[in-house]
Formats: structure tokens, sequence, C-alpha cells
């Protein structure tokens, strides 16, 4: 019985998604969370099952597209601020005229910046 309602429960996201618009974060997250349950099926991992199990129905009962988009904007915000520091930080090192440190905080600025874009 139980086995009957997983597959319900499975052909139901599957549905729900491939109707639902690209742009539909929760339902694309709902679906990512499924194919994990599906791999840990596959491969035995009943514990991680489980888990994913409990993930997949907060998703489905408190997941908006509000709350994503400002959990994504709180991530971008926190890369911003990520850069700022780095920027703050080279320039310090540029004060103290050491070469190595410039080179790495103009390295740790660059991956910075580069997390920002992928972010936004």
């Amino acid at each position: 019985m139980r086995f009957h309602h997983f597959l319900l429960l499975t052909l139901s996201l599957c549905t729900f998604s491939a109707f639902s618009a690209t742009a539909d974060g929760c339902a694309k997250k709902a679906q990512e969370i499924q194919q994990q349950i599906d791999y840990a099926t596959q491969h035995g991992n009943s514990h991680r099952v489980q888990g994913l199990k409990k993930a997949l129905n907060k998703v489905q009962s408190d997941c908006t597209e509000a709350g994503l988009k400002a959990e994504h904007q709180k991530k971008i915000t926190e890369k911003q601020n990520k850069v700022a520091e780095r920027e703050q930080e080279l320039k310090e090192a540029r004060q103290i005229g050491k070469q190595d440190k410039i080179s790495n905080k103009q390295q740790k600025l660059a991956e910075a910046q580069k997390e920002l874009k992928a972010a936004q």
C-alpha cells in the first residue's frame, strides 16, 4: 500500500512539474528532491530516503515563491558583502605592500566576485 502511495506521489509530482512554468521555483525544488529520492531508493539508502521525504513534505507544505525570492536575495546580499569585504582586505594588503599577500587577496576577491555573479 505504501508503494502505491509513493508511486502516486511520484507520478503526481512529475505531472505537476511538467505542467508548471520553469519559473516555478517550488515545483522545481520539489522535483529535484524527488529525483534525489529516486536515486537514493535505487541505491538502497533508506535513511536518505526518509530525510528527503521529510524535506519534500516541507517543500510541498511551506514553499512559496515569495519565500524563495527572499532567500535568493539574501544570498545575493551575502555575496555582495563578501565582495566588499575582500575588496577592503585587498586595499589593506596593498597598503602593507607585500606582493604575496596582495596576490592572495586578489585571488580571494576574484573568487568572491565569481560567486556573486553565479548567484545573480
